[in-house]
């Protein structure tokens, strides 16, 4: 009976390591988006406009009726 208790919290433990894990690689990836960004426009290889335009053309194709804000 005891063990039965302890299987859902220990189940609910891992899954709250692995969102913290996801979390986490989702911030280094945005970081490291972002720092390609910024050295494509500081080299003038690309404007911000051009930038903006293409993601909302990409949502546009992906998410139809739903695009980013």
């Amino acid at each position: 009976m005891q063990k039965e208790r302890i299987q859902p919290a220990i189940d609910e433990i891992n899954m709250i390591g692995k969102l913290a894990d996801l979390k986490q690689d989702h911030y280094q990836h945005t970081l490291v988006l972002s720092a390609i960004i910024e050295l494509l426009v500081e080299k003038q290889l690309l404007t911000p406009e051009e930038i903006h335009h293409k993601v909302n053309e990409l949502d546009r194709e992906s998410t139809p009726g739903h695009p980013i804000a």
